[in-house]
């Protein structure tokens, strides 16, 4: 047909190519107004937000309790390889004497042994003499560390005062506190002042020494940084000598404290009406050889606990140290 027809009739497109409508998809070939205009059930972009990031919130807690259980394990595994021994002990004490390896008339059964500690529990006999020991160890003790601590910082600090104290040092470092209790006795009495009194000689050593080896090995950069900045001699000592001696120091009071258990237990085997050690004693005597080992067990077990507890002071006392990596 001709143009000069007026014909709104279009070219017919050459074979192989589509027209732009024809290109068109089903979508594109709706009403304007249709794609402009969303419907009601269509949600907004503001709406779908939320949607997205709930199923990530819901994971928070489930990935920290993923982490904490792994915590969890470990804390478990932890215990139970240290309890290993511990078991394999109580194991062993349990069935030697109940299978003849060893005489079950001075060495009971383990079960025996907590009857035996069952039955002092339940008539009052060793909180009655646990609290006597205690009492006194915990005394000594602490007189030890009051007066050891600054003394040793005293000698640590000051050089000529640790030239002329160090051989009267020595000389009553390798003197032995049981060696000396007889003295003790004659001189204070059979009363609670001997006992207290052996106790503080045993566990001052052990304090005094350490403290005194804890000021003199703080790390010279540490010194040489600090005279830098300028700091008086009150302020060095603060914030810098007595910080860095704190685990040496522990160490020694971590010493004490066992010595004084055992000093003490000793001491009150020689004229003493109450106390573990007298607990012990009088049950050789009376031939009640479990009664003798619930004595020896309750003592270790205060033993262990009290090393625990200073243990946990050191560490919140010296926070600040950067833990060893392996």
């Amino acid at each position: 047909m001709s143009l000069a027809s007026g014909s709104s009739t279009r070219p017919k497109a050459p074979e192989g190519l589509k027209t732009a409508e024809e290109r068109k998809t089903p979508e594109e070939l709706k009403a304007p107004e249709e794609l402009s205009a969303p419907t009601a059930a269509t949600p907004s972009a503001s709406t779908e937000e939320p949607a997205a990031v709930l199923p990530i919130a819901l994971t928070g807690p489930r990935r920290q309790r993923a982490s904490v259980l792994p915590r969890i394990l470990r804390a478990v595994l932890t215990g139970a390889t240290r309890s290993v021994a511990i078991v394999a002990l109580l194991l062993a004490w349990e069935l030697a004497p109940r299978f003849g390896l060893v005489d079950r008339t001075f060495l009971p059964p383990f079960s025996e042994v907590a009857d035996a500690w069952w039955g002092l529990v339940a008539n009052g006999q060793l909180a009655d003499n646990a609290q006597a020991s205690l009492v006194r160890s915990f005394s000594g003790f602490g007189i030890a560390v009051a007066v050891s601590v600054p003394l040793g910082l005293l000698i640590g600090w000051y050089r000529p005062v640790a030239d002329l104290l160090n051989p009267l040092l020595q000389v009553f470092l390798n003197t032995a506190a049981l060696a000396l209790l007889p003295v003790f006795v004659l001189l204070l009495g059979i009363g609670e002042t001997s006992k207290i009194s052996i106790v503080v000689y045993a566990c001052a050593w052990p304090i005094l020494f350490n403290t005194i080896s804890a000021v003199r090995t703080v790390d010279p950069t540490l010194l040489r940084l600090a005279k830098s900045m300028d700091l008086s001699a009150p302020r060095l000592f603060q914030k810098v000598i007595l910080p860095a001696s704190v685990p040496t120091i522990f160490t020694g009071i971590r010493l004490a404290g066992a010595v004084s258990i055992v000093v003490l237990v000793a001491a009150e085997m020689i004229g003493a009406k109450a106390g573990l050690g007298y607990l012990i004693n009088a049950s050789q005597y009376n031939f009640a050889i479990p009664q003798m080992y619930a004595g020896i067990v309750t003592i270790s077990v205060i033993g262990v606990a009290f090393n625990q507890l200073l243990v946990s002071v050191e560490k919140r006392l010296s926070s600040w140290r950067v833990p060893a990596t392996s």
